[in-house]
């Protein structure tokens, strides 16, 4: 169990929804990142990135929390998939499930459980595990940042190795997917706490000069709500490297039982 869990989730653009999502319980949390749709691109779908978000966040939350009070747990990968599956029944035969910009999202996800930690990421929502001793591991899916050629990518390319070998995974229209996701344990002795974020924060790394020591200290000492407002006033005072100025950013921290 966590003793504490603090969140904060900030839009971009006030003018359109949040497509993040930050959900826990008592054992377990979720952060999602819903990926914004390119102007001009027909999903396929009926419904929007941030419909994808909570319906999979809901179907986490239920599974996560049943799952809860088992002696064995199932695998992670294994609820995701579930999750996902649930998320692709609810579309309903209207979306065109096919298509491959139909809505996607990243996820990561950690649960306490039989004196373990395990820790799950797909795309590029990192997880922070924050040691007993000091410093922070960080668990990443950099698949992302290595398709061919660089940056910038062209539409056509992500279209083509989304969620396909030799390219990167992300939940969307297929479970399989979740068997592809960065996963693993660590005994709960070894670490003080657990922090997830989307890309939204992590610009702080990727972009103006911290470290994820650091990150993870500001996430410890003054919370996930000043890492937002960090991130916003570096985007303001220097501008994106790329893209959007301000992206949806949301961060959790998650803290456990001392010995």
């Amino acid at each position: 169990m966590f003793t504490e869990i603090a969140s904060a989730c900030a839009p971009g653009d006030a003018a359109r929804p949040n497509e993040d999502l930050a959900i826990a319980g008592p054992s377990w949390a979720v952060v999602i990142d819903g990926a914004t749709a390119p102007a001009g691109v027909d999903s396929g779908c009926a419904h929007d990135v941030a419909w994808l978000v909570a319906r999979l966040g809901g179907a986490l939350a239920a599974r996560l929390s049943a799952d809860a009070p088992t002696p064995a747990p199932a695998p992670l990968p294994a609820l995701l998939a579930d999750a996902i599956a649930d998320t692709v029944e609810a579309h309903g035969s209207g979306c065109d499930l096919g298509n491959p910009d139909s809505p996607s999202a990243t996820v990561a996800l950690v649960r306490a459980a039989g004196g373990r930690l395990d820790y799950l990421v797909l795309g590029d929502s990192p997880v922070l595990l924050g040691l007993a001793g000091g410093g922070v591991r960080v668990v990443a899916d950099d698949r992302l940042e290595r398709l061919p050629g660089g940056r910038p990518y062209s539409l056509e390319l992500v279209r083509r190795l989304r969620n396909a070998p030799g390219g990167f995974w992300v939940a969307a229209a297929r479970p399989e997917a979740a068997t592809e996701a960065v996963h693993g344990s660590v005994d709960l002795r070894e670490l003080r706490a657990a922090g997830l974020c989307t890309d939204g924060v992590t610009r702080l790394v990727e972009w103006y000069g911290w470290t994820w020591d650091d990150l993870a200290a500001e996430l410890e000492t003054r919370g996930p709500r000043a890492a937002v407002e960090a991130v916003r006033a570096l985007e303001t005072a220097r501008g994106p490297m790329r893209g959007k100025l301000h992206d949806d950013a949301t961060a959790m921290w998650a803290r456990l039982p001392r010995a």
